[in-house]
């Protein structure tokens, strides 16, 4: 049975972005994903109908690094702003590397993704959401954000800005009807870490504690709705969110760079 309401998922073709598509339309939620992966996006919306036949489900492809990919969200969304409840920035870019090795425009579209489109969708769609009695955001952060990444330096101080962002934001609203949370994940199983163009060794690092798509998004959703600030999914997550917190950071830089460097 449908809620009528809708939300607006970007990244929701594949990965977390898609799990949370699902178990959003599974509590009734009518879709609209967002993603630069036009021929994956179409699959993902047509087995989203499939399974969810009486779910409204429109999608978007765009390149989310464009300077106008926020307003053109915005537009496109238009007949949808009356019902729309929720806004899960989910989309993300990263770059494995030295910084310095790495194409600038590249390093810069991390940036775009991973910041600037987040902070100009949320600009635009407060005022939407406000009309809600109770609306939401959804940030997409990562345990990155909890230090410093060497060779991993853009994407992880992205994410440490989102999540600054998200909580200044929360505060900010807190006396309106919109809650502002942010999930932090860890090493997902997802494409991430091809896309990323991350080393063989990293990667095998990666997937003895890579969390399923499905299992992280669930832990979002359920924080989201319970209005939590800052959620991290599982307890290897949680402790590698503190743990750098207990030793000088120049210790934790060297650790993380030598992981990284391969």
């Amino acid at each position: 049975m449908s809620n009528s309401y809708y939300a607006l998922i970007t990244g929701g073709s594949r990965g977390i972005g898609k799990a949370l598509a699902t178990q959003l339309a599974a509590k009734g939620y009518h879709l609209l994903l967002v993603s630069g992966t036009d021929n994956i996006l179409q699959q993902t919306a047509k087995e989203l109908r499939l399974l969810y036949p009486s779910i409204d489900i429109q999608y978007l492809s765009i390149d989310l690094s464009s300077p106008e990919a926020a307003k053109a969200v915005f537009d496109w969304t238009n007949p949808y702003h009356d019902k729309l409840q929720l806004l899960v920035n989910n989309a993300g870019l990263g770059i494995s590397g030295a910084f310095s090795a790495k194409p600038l425009e590249t390093q810069l579209k991390v940036i775009d993704v991973n910041f600037r489109t987040l902070v100009a969708l949320s600009y635009l769609f407060i005022p939407i959401l406000q009309k809600q009695k109770k609306a939401y955001i959804l940030n997409i952060a990562s345990t990155a954000a909890y230090q410093t990444v060497p060779y991993l330096s853009v994407y992880a101080a992205s994410k440490a800005a989102v999540l600054s962002f998200s909580r200044g934001l929360k505060q900010e609203l807190s006396r309106s009807s919109i809650s502002v949370s942010c999930i932090s994940p860890g090493s997902t199983d997802t494409y991430f870490a091809d896309r990323a163009e991350m080393g063989p060794s990293i990667k095998k690092i990666a997937a003895r504690f890579n969390m399923s798509p499905e299992k992280v998004a669930a832990i979002a959703i359920n924080g989201l709705f319970k209005h939590k600030a800052e959620i991290i999914p599982g307890n290897t997550n949680k402790l590698n969110a503190f743990i750098p917190r207990l030793f000088p950071k120049s210790w934790v830089e060297k650790i993380a760079g030598n992981i990284y460097k391969t």
